[in-house]
């Protein structure tokens, strides 16, 4: 067993499942701080929009370290897959890249405005930043998904294949989820008006995500002949149902922590964060065993695109001795912070 674990295929292997997970836990951690962005527009009084950005302040900037560690995971551990899906994903990357600067300044900035139009205009840019890097992560996932075309270990598709109705769905499905999550979060986060409100937009944007899951789901076996055997081959078609009954039962606990929030205490408002971050694993595991084991479907595999196994190994001891200090930095963080902002300023 430590043999092949030790092995290049091993550790490859090894490395996949860290750069997934690292890839998962900034869609859970900077999905709920886009989503706060999202729902601006359902916060027209100036003062709930600050405590909301208030809830995300202590633990917003460390949030996108999952994403610096995922992509530079990508590039010194599978070269040939980064060589690939860059270039066919150049323009939803840059612009998402564009979209967290101009969020990030723009978080900053609001908080200096001097005048009730500056304010309007940094907390439009903090929106507007979150819409387009949340929308372009989607179509970026999208057009992985549906695959990459490879000719001689090289991207050989055009300039403009990563737009597509799929990618498109996909978009607005990620908005939709981070909207989810930046409501949830704001159940956990805040009392009062702000509390009830953001209980609605929960209600609400989960109704839509869900509706966004069963499209994606019935779309993807259509887009590659290995989706379609992944999940209805025999014997694999047996347990295919097991998939939408564990989305339906996760989908009827989540409706009914909405309606027991404020009534139980903290963690019952936090009930509902917990939930919705188990719907998205629940989808995220689905692409991962409709793509299994290619690193760019439908082409090159996890182990084709992987590094000499002495640059992995290397690369491994470093992770193992980083990736524990981020996780207890972080979740110390997210513990200090753990309970409501108040409706003047802090934590209480």
């Amino acid at each position: 067993m430590l043999a092949s674990l030790t092995s290049a295929d091993g550790i490859a292997l090894i490395w996949a499942i860290l750069i997934a997970t690292a890839v998962f836990l900034y869609v859970c951690m900077d999905g709920f701080d886009l989503g706060i962005g999202i729902l601006f527009p359902a916060m027209p009084d100036k003062h709930d929009r600050d405590v909301a950005v208030n809830t995300v302040a202590p633990v917003w900037d460390g949030n996108e370290t999952w994403l610096v560690l995922g992509g530079g995971g990508l590039l010194a551990v599978f070269p040939l897959a980064y060589a690939t899906i860059l270039p066919a994903l150049y323009m939803p990357l840059i612009l998402m890249l564009l979209a967290l600067v101009f969020r990030g300044v723009s978080f900053e900035m609001r908080f200096r405005a001097e005048t009730h139009v500056q304010q309007m205009w940094w907390d439009r840019a903090f929106c507007w930043g979150s819409y387009v890097a949340s929308f372009t992560q989607g179509v970026a996932l999208g057009a992985f998904v549906q695959g990459i075309e490879v000719r001689d270990r090289a991207y050989a598709g055009g300039w403009w294949d990563w737009l597509t109705g799929f990618s498109l769905l996909t978009g607005v499905a990620v908005v939709s989820g981070y909207a989810l999550l930046g409501a949830c979060w704001l159940v956990w986060k805040t009392d009062g008006e702000l509390h009830e409100r953001a209980r609605a937009l929960a209600r609400a944007a989960a109704l839509a995500t869900l509706g966004f899951i069963a499209a994606v789901s019935v779309t993807m076996p259509f887009l590659q002949p290995g989706f379609r055997e992944r999940w209805f081959a025999i014997p694999n078609v047996l347990f295919v149902w097991l998939v939408p009954v564990a989305v339906l039962l996760l989908a009827w606990r989540f409706f009914r922590a909405l309606e027991l929030a404020d009534r139980h205490g903290l963690w019952a408002d936090a009930r509902p964060f917990a939930l919705a971050l188990l719907l998205f694993l629940l989808a995220y595991a689905g692409l991962g065993i409709s793509m299994w084991p290619y690193i760019v479907p439908p082409a090159i595999t996890i182990w084709d695109a992987a590094a000499p196994r002495s640059s992995q190994l290397f690369l491994l001891v470093g992770a193992a001795v980083l990736i524990p200090i981020i996780l207890c930095y972080t979740g110390y963080v997210y513990w200090l912070f753990r309970g409501k902002v108040r409706t003047d300023s802090g934590y209480h």
